[in-house]
């Protein structure tokens, strides 16, 4: 267990975080308690906010009221080393200053203390080791990039869309393992694919113009009235034990 940690207070916490950019509120009284472990998806309309509070959860950036707890901790007290060890972030698109290699990216996450080669085996990317980052697709990259924040197997894992250039397959295996994480570990993960995030992941927090809309399991939101309206459609619920499908249909003009 973390030395930060104690088992009476969450992970990662938000109080009433609130951000302003050209005079319009971004995100205003956002307040969450993630645990230890557990698989959270955060979802919502393009334009919710659901990236800003990622990076300000990450300590990217700070908020302009409000704070952000690491096991009980202030995050914008705590070193950016400090940070890096508890915290793995993984954003939608990483170009790294130098053209380096992934076996060379993946080493400069691990410090130089060795390590590189079983975290790509695990990853199963041995094959790109020697592979300059330009060169691999975005699929591929993706694969890599999150294999890089993993590495050091931080407490917490915020990823931001990290499906979004894989194909079905690639994507879909990558949300199992993410959802199959939490059972040790914190994972919040940023999603476009409502369907995927209520089918794999235990808890959902939906965003809307800044704010948490809805926040609870699967089985909670799936009938929720108030999803429909987050997402500006009306969903027909399909029945296909043991999981509800979604089936999105365009609001008609009265």
């Amino acid at each position: 267990m973390s030395a930060l940690s104690t088992t009476s207070t969450p992970r990662l916490q938000a109080r009433d975080l609130a951000l302003h950019r050209r005079g319009r509120s971004v995100l205003g009284g956002i307040s969450l308690a993630l645990p230890a472990r557990g698989a959270v998806a955060l979802v919502g309309p393009n334009g919710a906010g659901k990236s800003t509070l990622l990076s300000l959860l990450a300590g990217l950036q700070a908020p302009d009221a409000g704070q952000v707890l690491l096991d009980g901790r202030d995050l914008g007290t705590l070193s950016v080393a400090e940070r890096a060890r508890h915290i793995g972030h993984m954003p939608q698109r990483f170009a790294p200053h130098w053209d380096l290699t992934l076996a060379e990216l993946m080493d400069m996450r691990l410090a130089g203390q060795g390590g590189a080669g079983r975290a790509m085996d695990r990853a199963g990317l041995l094959g790109f080791a020697r592979r300059r980052w330009s060169t691999l697709s975005g699929g591929e990259q993706a694969r890599a990039l999150l294999a890089t924040v993993l590495a050091t197997d931080p407490p917490v894992l915020l990823a931001d869309e990290p499906g979004a250039a894989l194909d079905v397959r690639h994507r879909l295996a990558l949300v199992q393992d993410l959802a199959r994480r939490g059972r040790e570990r914190l994972v919040l993960v940023v999603m476009h694919d409502l369907e995927l995030a209520l089918q794999h992941f235990e808890r959902v927090i939906v965003l809307d113009q800044g704010r948490i809309s809805l926040d609870g399991t699967p089985a909670e939101l799936w009938h929720a009235p108030a999803l429909d309206a987050v997402f500006g459609v009306d969903f027909e619920r399909i029945d296909a034990p043991p999981q509800t499908l979604l089936r999105a249909r365009l609001r008609t003009e009265d």
